[in-house]
């Protein structure tokens, strides 16, 4: 059994996605399941025990319509028996093209397209979130009577020795393990999830007074000067470090391996933070329903919105809401130094 699942999409969305690869994996355990996903989400999914190959599509194919083509039609030469287009785009769509002899070919049923698709769903209205939204594409399954073995959970697989590297990369740059470290997502990709910076200092400046916990601000190239310039708006205290640079995705989910808790905006960062299992509260801004993106809640994985203190405006979420939330999960799963 040859299975590809395809999901053209940022960081969470590939993250949540998964699941899919896990179900299959568990349904049919002697299979090979392939994803496919954008070149820089790729090395995250290094290792993870249901995905046997990560297919990953670069810009220039992206760009370039016919070194796309070609690209996809060298992938599906593997003759799969069971192509998944999540995302369900013409672009998509054209891994199910040219896998004419799959006997399941799914994606979403959408207005004047899926012609090639054998099974469309349609848009679910009673999900709990986006895992529960993802797998409700393995319905063709159950419908034709596959015992499927649906698996919500999400892992990032980093190796102990991947997790040392950055250990020590840590430790060069001034961290001191014998401390909490938390880090903090300050800064966001789309500028409109992004709580105030003042805010976000107070509640740094808790952890740091309180707990004595070492800060890490980590970021993308694009976020590096809005790092620099928050560690600097604070004094340059030296609690915080905006000195230890990823050079990948993969890198990133190194170090947030090394840390005790994951504190600050929504977003593929903080589903990398939870597929560690790195106890998290992100802050979801009223454009990321917190019921979709809190994807398998639960006391270790957290997320504040307005709803949870009858607001109206992002900015009504107060350090003091986020405070007493990360001081109880701190007691809870922060080990004491």
């Amino acid at each position: 059994m040859k299975i590809l699942v395809v999901r053209f999409k940022q960081i969470g969305d590939s993250v949540l996605a998964s699941p899919i690869c896990n179900s299959l994996k568990k349904t049919y355990p002697d299979s090979e399941v392939d994803y496919v996903v954008y070149e820089h989400i790729s090395p995250l999914f290094e290792n993870h025990p249901s995905i046997d190959s990560v297919i990953s599509i670069t810009k220039e194919e992206q760009k370039n319509p016919f070194k796309y083509l070609a690209k996809v039609w060298k992938v599906t030469r593997k003759k799969y028996d069971i192509v998944i287009d999540i995302m369900s785009t013409p672009k998509s769509e054209v891994f199910t093209f040219l896998s004419p002899g799959a006997k399941y070919r799914i994606g979403r049923r959408k207005p004047k397209r899926g012609y090639t698709y054998t099974h469309k769903i349609d848009e679910p209205g009673d999900t709990k979130d986006k895992v529960d939204k993802f797998l409700k594409m393995l319905k063709p399954l159950d419908d034709d009577g596959v015992d499927v073995k649906y698996d919500h959970d999400y892992s990032i697989c980093v190796t102990s020795e991947e997790k040392k590297v950055l250990r020590e990369r840590m430790s060069d740059s001034g961290v001191d393990f014998n401390k909490a470290v938390f880090a903090f997502a300050i800064n966001s990709r789309r500028p409109h999830k992004i709580w105030k910076r003042e805010y976000m200092i107070e509640v740094i400046n808790h952890c740091i007074d309180k707990y004595d916990a070492q800060i890490i601000f980590y970021y993308s190239p694009a976020e590096k000067a809005y790092a620099k310039e928050t560690h600097e708006m604070m004094e340059w205290n030296k609690n915080i470090f905006s000195n230890i640079e990823t050079k990948s995705i993969r890198e990133l989910a190194m170090l947030l391996a090394n840390c005790d808790m994951f504190v600050g905006n929504e977003g593929g960062p903080r589903h990398i933070a939870q597929g560690l299992d790195v106890p998290s509260l992100a802050i979801f801004s009223p454009s990321a329903s917190k019921k979709e993106w809190l994807s398998n809640a639960n006391d270790r994985h957290q997320g504040i919105e307005i709803h949870d203190i009858g607001a109206k405006k992002y900015f009504d979420i107060k350090p003091s809401h986020v405070i007493e939330k990360l001081d109880e999960m701190i007691d809870r799963y922060v080990e004491k130094r």
